[in-house]
C-alpha cells in the first residue's frame, strides 16, 4: 500500500505517463457522472413528487375504504336489529344485540382488509 500513498511525492512532475493518463482519464470519468447524477435529479424531482401524492393518495382511499366498512357494518347491523325489534315486539334488545354484532362484523372486515394490505406489500 505504499505505491498507494505516494500520490504525487514530487509534486505533478514526479507521476510517470501513465499515472497522468490516468488521473485525466479519472476527472473525465468524474465529471461525467456528475453531470449525469445532476441531469437525473432534474428530471426525477417532479416524478419523486408526483409519486409522493400518489402515494398520499392511495393511503387517503385506503382510510375511506376501511372506515366506509366499519360504518356499514354498524349501520346493517343496527337496521336488522331495528327490523327485528319492529317485527318481534322486542323493543331495545334485537336493536342493541345486532348493532354490537355489526361493530364485531365491521371490525373484522376492517382487520380483515388491512392485514390482507399489508400481506401483500411485506410479501412484494
Amino acid at each position: 500500500m505504499a505505491q498507494g500513498t505516494g500520490h504525487g511525492e514530487n509534486g505533478n512532475g514526479g507521476k510517470s505517463p501513465e499515472e497522468a493518463a490516468l488521473s485525466a482519464r479519472l476527472g473525465r470519468l468524474d465529471q461525467r457522472l456528475s453531470d449525469l447524477r445532476d441531469r437525473r435529479e432534474k428530471t426525477e424531482q417532479p416524478a419523486g413528487e408526483s409519486g409522493d401524492a400518489a402515494a398520499r393518495a392511495s393511503a387517503m382511499a385506503l382510510g375511506f375504504r376501511l372506515s366506509s366498512e366499519l360504518v356499514a357494518g354498524v349501520a346493517v347491523g343496527a337496521g336488522i336489529g331495528w327490523g327485528f325489534d319492529r317485527l318481534l315486539s322486542t323493543s331495545p334488545f334485537g336493536f342493541i344485540v345486532f348493532l354490537l354484532l355489526g361493530f364485531v362484523a365491521g371490525v373484522v372486515n376492517v382487520v380483515r382488509s388491512a392485514g390482507a394490505g399489508q400481506g401483500r406489500r411485506g410479501g412484494s
